[in-house]
């Protein structure tokens, strides 16, 4: 059984504007109380933890300085903003964080005016902070009035060329700037690359408590004759260290490394950049994802993501598995065919536990490269080595491939290399809400020539994909599979490259059509079932491929009933509109083909479960059905049997 913790500091805060009346004592008090709040508040919803955990005294720190939600605290990613939400009004409905109608597991704007800026994808944040700035300085009226931009980017954030894109141009424009590098060491994957290498090197090498003391304001101390020489001092120490900073090459004032969970290091420092910045400043803080909750600090992933937990133990309570996951079935069909053909090669983006390719780089670690969060320069990585030769997969969450569309365009498609890409979280993926929806892939890649673009029914199509694609090497090809367990079919021992452009009949029947395009199959053969009970029983085909479409099989459920049906998880413009573009040149709509598409509905869906979510969308087995017998003309009489 879990207790609430006692938070007398925290019960007096209804508004960040309350911690000003705190003393720095009370405030480092008030840190352990958001703290252990998080963690209580987390255990019970599920949700990210460990990133939270490793800010909340900057957390209490920038609200106690600043002043928003007129300055402008806008939090990379965020999945670190929790404690962000208890302190700015939100803690009575943190109970309801990722559920549907609840709060959002990410800061967004239409939720509070203290969240300035959505965030779910990385690395946005300096950009916009410095957009707040100009849109101030030229007179911008927001309702919440305008005062300072303050972003908040973890080391992982920077590995984007986003941020230095952002950073180059506000040290290009020099104005006032306060952007927070939250240095943890660690993503949601440790990072990777030169940047990480650099950060540890900065705060590893330099004399730590020197830099710590002149971040503290030391040097101001000093009797005048003798700061020169302490600055001086200071600046050779640094170059000394590590040969100056690339912050600064930037143009940016550069403090630190501070330790930021020392709220005698965070608060006058803050206070300081407040009173004295006339320019870009950056405060590298370093800090420890987890921090204070010993089961998330011993994790690999630093408690990264959780389900609902006892906060004692830490142990999760998650739901047994019935049937092995997609992303698992992809990991281990990549395996077995990795070890039959040595070409085979793995990019991850950041994500290597939720894409699977952990597991692959566990038995082939010189064949599976993490980029850091880089989507662009992984797409044109995996570009390269097609072209070098080898059989690159590239496992990229849908919403996050979106990212690197240009080079799969122009490094990928226009130079028909045969680039692999496994496009995981297909459909709408639950309680990440719209920014991780899968809804845009297939309608982004199947207008693309040359491209072949595949969506999984089931995890044994999915083992058959993986091994269409090492084989294909006429051009760039994806499949696409949904998060969450598979349907429970029997998997095959091997994978067998299928036809590409062929899709296959699952049940026939007769003056209907149901031609469903990836995993919404179970519930369309649910629908049939229902449907058969009312005397229609209709046919249902599995498409397999939106590019190229199988023509002979659309034009023959067209030829051979009254009606067809397409439906797939993704938004207009895909699959659906392929089909119809077919059915139209081929003047089947001149002989009367009643002809219905099921996408997804023109709205961002917000996060709840994924079943809750297909209810808003319109696509479960119960709306498949009223959508037949209302092409039918049915539908009434339905209703009065109902």
């Amino acid at each position: 059984m879990s207790h609430a913790p006692k938070t007398p500091l925290l019960d007096r805060v209804r508004s960040p504007s309350d911690l000003k009346a705190l003393s720095d004592a009370d405030l480092a008090k008030l840190a352990e109380e958001l703290r252990a709040e998080t963690i209580a508040s987390v255990s019970q919803t599920g949700g990210h933890l460990g990133a939270g955990l490793g800010v909340v005294e900057l957390t209490v720190a920038l609200h106690a300085v600043f002043d928003a939600p007129r300055d402008k605290i806008i939090w990379d990613v965020s999945h670190q903003s929790y404690p962000h939400k208890i302190l700015t009004g939100r803690r009575e409905r943190m109970g309801t964080i990722r559920q549907k109608d609840g709060l959002s597991g990410f800061t967004k704007r239409s939720e509070s005016p203290y969240d300035p800026f959505g965030a779910a994808h990385s690395s946005t944040s300096i950009s916009a902070a410095l957009g707040f700035k100009v849109a101030a300085d030229l007179g911008g009226t927001p309702p919440e009035g305008s005062g300072d931009s303050i972003a908040v980017i973890g080391d992982g954030a920077m590995s984007a060329g986003m941020a230095y894109e952002a950073m180059n141009h506000a040290g290009d424009l020099g104005r006032r700037l306060i952007v927070i590098l939250n240095d943890n060491e660690m993503s949601i994957a440790p990072p990777v690359g030169a940047m990480s290498r650099y950060l540890s090197r900065l705060y590893a090498e330099a004399p730590f408590q020197d830099l710590r003391e002149a971040a503290k304001g030391a040097v101001s101390l000093l009797p005048p004759p003798f700061r020169e020489g302490a600055r001086r001092a200071h600046d050779l120490l640094k170059g000394m260290a590590v040969g100056g900073t690339l912050f600064e090459a930037l143009g940016f004032s550069y403090l630190g490394p501070i330790d930021g969970h020392d709220m005698d290091q965070l608060l006058p420092v803050l206070r300081t950049v407040k009173a004295r910045a006339d320019g870009p400043v950056l405060i590298h803080c370093i800090t420890q994802k987890g921090k204070g909750y010993r089961p998330a600090e011993s994790a690999p992933d630093r408690g990264h993501a959780r389900a609902k937990f006892d906060v004692a133990t830490g142990e999760q309570k998650k739901a047994p598995s019935n049937a092995p996951s997609y992303t698992k079935v992809f990991a281990r069909a990549l395996i077995d065919e990795a070890a039959r053909d040595s070409r085979v090669v793995a990019v991850t983006a950041a994500m290597p536990d939720g894409t699977g390719l952990d597991l692959f780089a566990e038995r082939y670690p010189s064949r599976c490269f993490d980029v850091g969060i880089a989507e662009q320069h992984g797409v044109t990585f995996c570009a390269g080595l097609a072209a070098g030769g080898m059989r690159p997969f590239a496992a990229i969450y849908s919403t996050f491939l979106q990212r690197g569309y240009d080079q799969v365009v122009h490094d990928v498609a226009i130079q028909r290399l045969p680039v692999r890409f496994a496009i995981d979280r297909a459909g709408l993926v639950g309680a990440d809400g719209a920014t991780h929806a899968g809804s845009y892939d297939v309608a982004y890649l199947s207008n693309l020539p040359g491209f072949t673009v595949m969506a999984a029914a089931d995890e044994a199509e999915l083992v058959h994909m993986v091994a269409t694609a090492v084989q294909h090497d006429e051009g760039p090809i994806a499949f696409r599979y949904p998060r969450g367990e598979g349907v429970g079919v029997e998997m095959p021992e091997r994978g067998v490259p299928l036809e590409i452009g062929r899709g296959r009949m699952i049940r026939e029947g007769g003056r209907v059509a149901i031609l469903s395009f990836g995993a919404r199959l179970k519930e369309v053969l649910e629908a049939a079932e229902a449907l058969a009970a009312r005397g229609i029983a209709p046919t249902v085909a599995d498409a397999r491929f939106a590019k190229p479409l199988d023509r002979e099989l659309i034009l023959t459920l067209a030829r051979e009933h009254e009606a067809l049906i397409t439906i797939e998880e993704g938004a207009v413009g895909g699959f659906g509109s392929h089909v119809a573009q077919l059915l139209a040149e081929e003047g089947v709509f001149d002989t009367g083909l009643k002809y219905r598409s099921m996408v997804l509905p023109d709205i961002f869906i917000d996060q709840a479960r994924p079943e809750e979510m297909y209810v808003v969308a319109g696509m479960n087995a119960e709306h498949i059905e009223a959508k037949v017998l209302s092409l039918m003309g049915v539908a009434q009489v339905a209703g009065r049997r109902a």
